[in-house]
C-alpha cells in the first residue's frame, strides 16, 4: 500500500495541515491500496493564496509561451499513458483496455487541443470603435468527479491554463492518484509555481472550503445535480460565477428506417461504457413500437457479452453498487421488466459488481426512466410516432447528450434539432474533442472543450476609441 503523505501547493510536494488520511480502495476486490492527506480549510486556503501570487505573472505571460507549458505538458501526460491507464484501473476499476484508450488518451488530445487553442485564439478583437480584450477571469476552483478522473482534472485545467487563469484542483476523494500524477506532469512541465495547486479532501470539508473561498473567482464543477446546487448557490452568495456539467438522462432516439442491429449495439455500449458511469451515457432508447420487440431481443444478445470483471469492471464503491441495486429493484416494482442481468445474475464474489441490466417494457413516468442510474443499466420505451418520441425523449429535468439513428444523416438532423440537449451524436457520430460539452436544464449551466470550454475562463473588457 502506497502512503501519500503531501500535496502540490506553490511548485512543491507540502505536508497537509491536519493529520487525517483518505484510503484509496481498489473496486475489484475492495482492498486498500493507498492513502492520501484529507485537506483541510487551511490547506485550501494556502492553496488559494498561491494561485493568487502566480495569477498577475501567469496572466501577463503571452499566449504563445503558455501554449509552450501545455504542449510540454501535454508530451508528459503522453510519456506517462502506462502509468495513468494503471492507475485508473488500480482506483476506478476500468478494464485495462478502455483506462488505456478513454482514460489515458483522450486527456492528452485535449491537452494538445488547447495548446494549439492558446496559440490561435483572438482574445482581443475589433467591433467599431471599440476594442474588446478577453482577459482570464482569475484564480479558479476546480472540483472534479472519479468517473472520468483524468479526462475531467484536464478538461478543466488546460482550458484554465491556456487562458491565463491559475487553478486549485480538488479531485474526487475515490480517485485521487491520478490526479497526484497530474501533478508530477505539471511539475515536470515547467508550469510556474503557484499556477498549479492539488488540494486532496473530501467534498464536505475541502471542496465547500473551496468553493466559497473569497480568493476564487470562478468555480469549475462537475458531478450530481444536488452538489451542482450546493456549489451554485454558495458562489451565487458572492456573484461568482460558475460552470457547472452535471447529471444526464439521454436518449437515444431510433427512427424506423434506421439500421436497427447497428443502433442498438452501438446503444448498448454506450451505456455500459466506463460500467455505466458516464453522466452523458444514453440510458434510455426509444424505439418505434413496431420494431420495439425485436430492440428488446437485440438489446438483451448485446448486454450479454459484457461479462463482469471481463469486458465490464465494478463500480466505484460499495455505496454506488448499492444505489444501482436499489434503482433495479425499483424498477421491477414499478412494472419495468428484465430481459438480461438483473440482482440474481451472477458477479464476481469480490468488489463492487453490477450485472449489465435491461429493462424492457419501461414508460416515461417510471423512476428508471427518469433519474440518473449511473450504473450499467438500460430502460428501453417505445414510442407511437416522432412527435411522440420528441416529447418522451425531452420529458426529463436533465439535458445533457443524446443520440438519433434514422435512414440519413439529414432525416437525423431534423429530429435532433427537436431535443433539448448539449450533444447529440448523428448516426453514430464520433467523439470530437473540439465540440463544446454541456448540458440544458438541470444538467448544467456552461460548456468544456474546444473554444467553447475556453471562453468559460475570460471575461471580456471593451475599451472605447
Amino acid at each position: 500500500m502506497k502512503q501519500h503523505d503531501a500535496m502540490y501547493i506553490d511548485g512543491s510536494w507540502r505536508p497537509a495541515e491536519g493529520s487525517g488520511t483518505i484510503e484509496v480502495v481498489d473496486p475489484a476486490d475492495g482492498q486498500v491500496i493507498a492513502t492520501v492527506p484529507a485537506g483541510s480549510a487551511q490547506d485550501v486556503d494556502a492553496a488559494v493564496r498561491a494561485a493568487r501570487a502566480a495569477l498577475p505573472g501567469w496572466a501577463a505571460t503571452a499566449p504563445g509561451e503558455r501554449a509552450d507549458r501545455l504542449a510540454a505538458l501535454r508530451d508528459q501526460l503522453a510519456a506517462r499513458a502506462e502509468e495513468v491507464a494503471a492507475t485508473v484501473t488500480a482506483e476506478l476499476g476500468s478494464p485495462l483496455a478502455f483506462s488505456t484508450a478513454v482514460h489515458a488518451g483522450i486527456p492528452v488530445a485535449v491537452c494538445g487541443s488547447y495548446a494549439e487553442l492558446a496559440r490561435t485564439h483572438a482574445f482581443e478583437e475589433t467591433l467599431g470603435n471599440s476594442t474588446v480584450l478577453h482577459e482570464p477571469v482569475g484564480v479558479v476552483g476546480a472540483i472534479t468527479p472519479w468517473n472520468y478522473p483524468l479526462h475531467q482534472i484536464v478538461a478543466k485545467v488546460a482550458p484554465a491554463l491556456a487562458a491565463g487563469c491559475t487553478v486549485v484542483l480538488k479531485p474526487a476523494e475515490d480517485t485521487p492518484l491520478v490526479a497526484q500524477l497530474f501533478a508530477e506532469c505539471v511539475d515536470a512541465a515547467g508550469i510556474p509555481a503557484g499556477v498549479f495547486n492539488l488540494v486532496t479532501g473530501l467534498g464536505s470539508v475541502a471542496g465547500q472550503a473551496l468553493a466559497e473561498h473569497d480568493g476564487v473567482d470562478l468555480v469549475s464543477f462537475t458531478g450530481s445535480t444536488a452538489v451542482g446546487k450546493r456549489i451554485g448557490a454558495l458562489a451565487g452568495a458572492a456573484v461568482k460565477p460558475v460552470a457547472l456539467e452535471l447529471g444526464g438522462k439521454s436518449a437515444n432516439v431510433i427512427l424506423p428506417g434506421a439500421d436497427l442491429p447497428k443502433a442498438v449495439a452501438v446503444g448498448v455500449a454506450n451505456v455500459m461504457a466506463n460500467s455505466g458511469q458516464t453522466c452523458s451515457a444514453w440510458t434510455r432508447m426509444l424505439v418505434h413500437r413496431d420494431r420495439y420487440a425485436q430492440a428488446v431481443e437485440l438489446a438483451a444478445a448485446a448486454a450479454a457479452k459484457y461479462v463482469p470483471g471481463e469486458r465490464i469492471g465494478p463500480l466505484v464503491n460499495a455505496a454506488q453498487r448499492d444505489r444501482v441495486r436499489g434503482y433495479i429493484e425499483r424498477g421491477v416494482a414499478e412494472g419495468a421488466r428484465i430481459v438480461a442481468g438483473g440482482p440474481e445474475a451472477p458477479v464476481p464474489a469480490a468488489g463492487y459488481y453490477v450485472a449489465p441490466t435491461v429493462f424492457a417494457d419501461v414508460t416515461p413516468e417510471m423512476t428508471i426512466a427518469q433519474e440518473e442510474i449511473f450504473g450499467p443499466v438500460l430502460s428501453i420505451l417505445s414510442y407511437t410516432d416522432e412527435d411522440d418520441a420528441a416529447r418522451i425523449a425531452n420529458d426529463t429535468v436533465y439535458g445533457l447528450a443524446g443520440a438519433v439513428w434514422a435512414a440519413d444523416d439529414a432525416e437525423a438532423v431534423a429530429f435532433a434539432r427537436r431535443l433539448h440537449t448539449g450533444q447529440v451524436d448523428i448516426n453514430g457520430g464520433r467523439f470530437n474533442p473540439l465540440a463544446p460539452f454541456g448540458g440544458y436544464k438541470q444538467s448544467g449551466v456552461g460548456r468544456e472543450l474546444g473554444p467553447h470550454g475556453l471562453t468559460e475562463y475570460l471575461q471580456t473588457k471593451s475599451l472605447q476609441f
